[in-house]
């Protein structure tokens, strides 16, 4: 909240701050002002920037410390995850580093005091670099609210309770930026994992990021990536969140049972109607063609495959482990130059007596009650709401499970004012980010991809990560999503894939406008699949943290080795 200036007073701290600048680091915050002073700044260019605001942060954690003491490392044993103080690559700015892949990590820093978010604009912002890239992790935080009469922080895991959770995942087909609202049904008195609709996809480069959540008193949700609004959702609306915070005002009936004579076809055989005499139903679907004659110069005694002369037996072939070793098979090039090979029989062609087996005719079913349905019952779980009952957030946790290392986080705030959130991002990380995005574009150069294709590269990417997600492009959704990640190594890769991409899809139109045998689904997690999809959860679990921890074990379980026949 913006304080009264006075300006003797401000005068005076000023010259006080100025003069301790340039012997060390000083910090402070007042319920008036508070300076940022960069030490580093002065020893290497004589610089120092004082930093006026007339608002308060409600917490900030820089990490230029140790976190040693003031973060505390989970003790249960899942959480293996080392974490470290470390320097962002290229700058002398620290963070909290996850040092080591495929591990689990678990860290909480408890608040002074709980912050309310019931009143008034709350910002929840953080940044976030992934160092080494992300193929299959989280970089999310929580923001856990109270917990339980002798709960401690070294007891943090993924079953403690939060009221938000906000940041970037990617596994698999899960490519989002979360923001999970954990409600409490007043008339239940249960929590529910709300889940934001369509939220934004996760920048694909090594670059830093900063994400920012702004909860408005109007219920408004924004989500913001380096300062760009992505997405604005309602936390009211049902289109914004899954499921939605209020609930239906009915529910079907559990109770209501179908009655047996209930007759749910609307078509039924007609059974007045007889087979036709002429009917053969043993006729065969295809005949000989018997006015076929075999093509002149047909070679009957060459077969259509033969042994690949050119294939030698490897030198590492073992006959009791391998069996015995055969030559690969080939086109037979006699059979390219002639009308054929083998042993020619007349083609068939479809018979003009077949008419299949009979079935009676369908007509309409006069005792047909339509689709049966149990009766709706008023819901004993609704509540009106004006506006979400947040809880507070008593302290932040990370917990993590990332088949990544190198992901750094920095420069965590909560504040009461949108002005707060914009003031660090330029003062934390812009310069940091203008001086990473001169690198890339230079080892872009260097590589010779161009800034425009640079750009539309990312645009692209963020576009397919949406349009993979789509339902009917579930049985190919694996397969898209390995073509993806692939490209996005390689941007000069960017146009074929998306050529591809373009290709499969019209393909799965054709499909379903034409016909045709529809794919198996792929035997693939489903990512956010919830328990808490229900009218209510249980205290402290959550469905989709679960499911994609899971995702996480196939991606990171290794691929089945196949035999030499194999291959």
């Amino acid at each position: 909240m913006a304080k009264s200036r006075i300006s003797s007073v401000l005068l005076l701290i000023a010259c006080f701050g100025f003069a301790l600048c340039l012997s060390e680091t000083v910090r402070f915050t007042s319920t008036s002002c508070f300076f940022v002073f960069s030490v580093r700044s002065v020893l290497k260019r004589f610089d120092c920037l004082i930093w006026f605001c007339f608002f308060d942060q409600l917490f900030y954690e820089s990490f230029d410390e140790s976190f040693d003491g003031r973060w505390i490392v989970s003790d249960k044993s899942d959480y293996s995850g080392v974490w470290k103080h470390a320097k962002s690559e290229g700058h002398e700015d620290y963070g909290l580093l996850v040092s080591e892949k495929a591990r689990k990590y678990a860290i909480v820093k408890d608040l002074d005091k709980p912050i309310t978010l019931k009143d008034g604009t709350i910002v929840l912002q953080y940044e976030v670099r992934l160092q080494n890239g992300l193929e299959c992790g989280g970089a999310y935080i929580k923001y856990l609210r109270p917990q339980e009469a002798g709960w401690t922080t070294k007891e943090f895991d993924n079953e403690s309770p939060y009221s938000i959770m906000f940041g970037p995942d990617k596994c698999g087909s899960t490519n989002k930026v979360h923001f999970i609202l954990k409600h409490k049904n007043p008339k239940t008195g249960e929590y529910v994992e709300h889940h934001l609709k369509f939220p934004p996809s996760v920048p694909y480069d090594k670059l830093s990021h900063v994400y920012t959540a702004i909860i408005k008193p109007d219920n408004e949700l924004h989500i913001l990536i380096d300062g760009e609004e992505k997405k604005k959702a309602n936390f009211l609306s049902a289109d914004d969140f899954e499921p939605a915070l209020i609930p239906s005002k009915t529910i079907p009936d559990p109770d209501d049972k179908k009655p047996e004579d209930w007759d749910e076809r609307a078509k039924i055989p007609d059974a007045d109607a007889v087979k036709p005499d002429d009917w053969d139903e043993d006729a065969p679907m295809e005949i000989e063609d018997e006015e076929a004659v075999k093509p002149e110069g047909w070679l009957d005694d060459e077969p259509e495959e033969i042994d690949d002369p050119e294939a030698t037996k490897p030198e590492d072939w073992d006959d009791e482990e391998d069996g015995e070793w055969e030559a690969p098979k080939i086109d037979n090039p006699k059979c390219e130059a002639g009308p054929g090979c083998g042993e020619w029989k007349r083609p068939t062609k479809r018979n003009p007596a077949y008419k299949g087996k009979w079935h009676a005719p369908m007509i309409d079913n006069p005792n047909y009650k339509g689709i049966w349905k149990p009766q709706e019952i008023p819901n004993p779980a609704y509540f009106e709401l004006e506006k979400p009952d947040f809880e507070p957030i008593a302290a932040l946790g990370i917990e993590i499970w990332t088949m990544q290392d190198g992901i750094l986080f920095d420069n965590i705030l909560i504040a009461d004012d949108e002005k707060v959130a914009e003031s660090y991002r330029e003062k934390t990380w812009k310069p940091k980010f203008d001086v990473e995005k001169e690198k890339q574009k230079e080892e872009d150069a260097a590589a010779g991809v161009s800034e425009g294709l640079s750009g539309f590269h990312k645009k692209v990417f963020d576009v397919l990560y949406k349009v993979v997600n789509i339902p009917f492009l579930e049985a190919y959704n694996i397969k898209i999503i390995d073509v993806i990640e692939k490209a996005e190594k390689q941007p000069n890769l960017t146009i074929g894939v998306l050529v591809s991409i373009v290709v499969v899809f019209v393909t799965v139109i054709f499909r379903i406008l034409f016909g045709g045998k529809k794919p198996a689904a792929a035997p693939v997690p489903k990512p956010e699949t919830k328990k808490d999809s229900a009218p209510a959860e249980a205290e402290g679990s959550s469905g989709g943290e679960k499911e994609e921890e899971k995702e996480k074990e196939n991606a990171a379980a290794p691929r089945p080795r196949r035999s030499r026949r194999e291959t």
